[in-house]
């Protein structure tokens, strides 16, 4: 089968082929596992920090690749709950131990054997993968298969850092960074909670003007002060300076939530403008998400076909994953990225 191979950390904006073509023999389905053949998987930022180091594979080689959605052509001899033919999605979470207190309360993205896909296993940058059962999602038939990858990331995961704002219908939101995953919280909130206004900061004027379309009450610079004090405030971005400026927006026991798998170093030192009476004290809280649990692909999967969110993707042909890789690093594409592999 064709796939597309990294074999080592590597700097994208140096190196023409972080993951190399390559030909592999198909996966076979053990145990609880179900074989494959991979139509679409998007392309996401979180490859680019496992290529260059930030979150690599514990071992090489590995096929990159989590937003992936295929059709189920083969059966483990324990799969119970799949069966062929069957359209799905598999996302970051790939496996977990299924037995420590994380998993047993529905929290598998914190365990400690917890395992990503396309990091830790195979994924879906190939035309045939292998996933436990758990971790594969129908998929609504509202949805194209170029639809839905990167519904199985940034959607996810949006829905989650909404989940662990714990807001009400009427109190503010904050949304600082508005890439993939803040414009689909956006919509989520537009539908979940009517009655609650939306602040964004963004440093981009197009992605300021971008979340007022779709009905942000008010947004402006990462620095700004918003109108109204928020409730929450969700952080999408990779840097340090949006933490440090959310904390002044958040209201007396309001709670920042970090989405990010992690933050460079590059403004590390913005650390040192963190004021405790103005950032921190009257009980501000800060709390990360670390990766997804499978109820929040599953419960974002049924709320994005009933909204309906329809995502802007670009198709690409695999062999072109690498030319889309670097003009990820590069910045200023628009719409999300999908690899058209079957």
């Amino acid at each position: 089968m064709k796939a597309m191979l990294l074999n080592k950390i590597t700097d994208v904006s140096m190196d023409t082929h972080p993951p190399d073509a390559a030909g592999l023999p198909p996966p076979e389905p053990k145990d609880d596992e179900l074989l494959i053949k991979v139509h679409t998987c998007g392309v996401c930022h979180t490859e680019l920090d496992e290529i260059e180091g930030r979150t690599p594979p514990p071992e090489y080689p590995v096929v990159p690749g989590h937003q992936v959605v295929g059709t189920v052509m083969g059966l483990g001899p324990d799969v119970r709950h799949h069966n062929l033919d069957e359209r799905v999605g598999v996302a970051w979470l790939y496996s977990s131990c299924g037995k420590c207190e994380h998993c047993l309360s529905g929290n598998e993205n914190l365990c400690a054997d917890f395992k990503a896909t396309g990091r830790d296993a195979n994924g879906g940058y190939a035309e045939y993968m292998t996933v436990p059962e758990s971790s594969a999602f129908r998929i609504p038939e509202i949805f194209s298969d170029a639809e839905a990858a990167p519904l199985l990331c940034a959607g996810a995961i949006g829905y989650r850092s909404l989940r662990l704002c714990n807001l009400k219908d009427g109190q503010n939101l904050g949304l600082t960074g508005f890439g993939a995953s803040a414009h689909l919280v956006l919509k989520m909130v537009r539908h979940k909670y009517p009655n609650t206004k939306v602040y964004v900061f963004a440093r981009s004027f197009v992605e300021r003007q971008f979340a007022l379309k779709l009905g942000a009450v008010w947004a402006g610079d990462t620095a700004d002060k918003a109108p109204q004090l928020c409730h929450a405030i969700i952080d999408t971005t990779p840097v340090w300076k949006p933490v440090v400026e959310a904390l002044k927006n958040l209201l007396p026991g309001g709670r920042l939530v970090i989405n990010a798998i992690r933050k460079e170093n590059i403004d590390k030192d913005y650390l040192l403008n963190l004021d405790y009476p103005e950032h921190l004290w009257m009980e501000k809280e800060i709390k990360s998400v670390a990766n997804v649990a499978r109820r929040d692909v599953a419960e974002f999967l049924e709320l994005a076909a009933e909204i309906p969110i329809k995502p802007e993707v670009v198709e690409y042909p695999l062999g072109d994953a690498n030319k889309v890789l670097y003009e990820l690093k590069k910045g200023g594409m628009k719409g999300a990225k999908v690899l058209r592999v079957s």
